[in-house]
């Protein structure tokens, strides 16, 4: 029996042994194992880092074609940039064409026009010349024949007169008109030394000092630049 006994405990004691030596790799091997799944859990992670570090390294180099179109793209751009600068420039330059052609046109006969103020302010001066109480109708002399042949006087030769210096007069001013030469007179007025030409300055009671009292000649313009300056006599100052 105790032989029986003792042969039972070093089974026993032998089994343990192998037992505690076969517990021992598997251990190890879950270590392993952990460790390298951890190891495994990392570096995927590590990984997406850096490609997403390394993407716009990647997004930012351009391949060839890509930089000629860009290039291209920059030089439409500019030159539609310049483009729109020229058109701009030669519409400016087609509007002060026009505008010069048409003050070409308006102001050619300005040297013609000047001569021409001459001779109407000699006609204006023969209708002032002529007095209104001269140009009166005379009556009819009671003892004159009514079978005789009707005569002129010379009252009635001057009233023909006149009337023909007026219609010139008239015909004269109308050709101005129809090429923008129209008179001004700026008698009342404030002396403008744009327009107006002081022949001479006298103190006048009740006129305010620098006001038009006397107008030797009517001026003219041309549209609204002044062919003539109008020729005056100018208020002055009484104190």
């Amino acid at each position: 029996m105790a032989s029986a006994a003792r042969a039972l405990n070093a089974f026993r004691s032998t089994s343990s042994a192998m037992s505690s030596r076969s517990m021992l790799p598997r251990s190890l091997h879950r270590v392993t194992v952990l460790g390298r799944r951890h190891y495994s859990e990392v570096k995927p992670a590590e990984a997406e880092a850096d490609a997403q570090k390394d993407s716009p390294k990647e997004e930012s180099a351009l391949t060839p074609e890509q930089e000629k179109l860009k290039a291209k793209e920059e030089e439409v751009v500019d030159l539609t940039s310049r483009l729109r600068y020229l058109q701009a420039d030669f519409l400016n330059l087609q509007r002060n064409a026009a505008r010069e052609k048409e003050q070409t046109r308006d102001f050619a006969i300005t040297r013609f026009a000047s001569d021409l103020l001459e001779t109407a302010d000699v006609l204006a001066l023969a209708l002032n010349s002529i007095p209104s109480s001269a140009l009166s109708s005379p009556k009819a002399s009671s003892g004159a024949s009514s079978d005789s042949s009707p005569q002129k006087t010379a009252q009635q030769h001057l009233q023909d007169l006149h009337q023909g210096v007026e219609i010139t007069q008239r015909q004269l001013l109308q050709t101005l008109f129809k090429y923008h030469v129209k008179p001004f007179d700026p008698l009342g007025e404030t002396f403008d030394p744009n327009q107006h030409e002081a022949l001479y300055q006298a103190p006048i009671p009740g006129k305010t000092p620098g006001t038009v009292i006397d107008v030797q000649k009517i001026g003219y313009k041309i549209k609204d630049r002044v062919l003539r300056a109008a020729q005056v006599g100018v208020a002055q100052d009484t104190s």
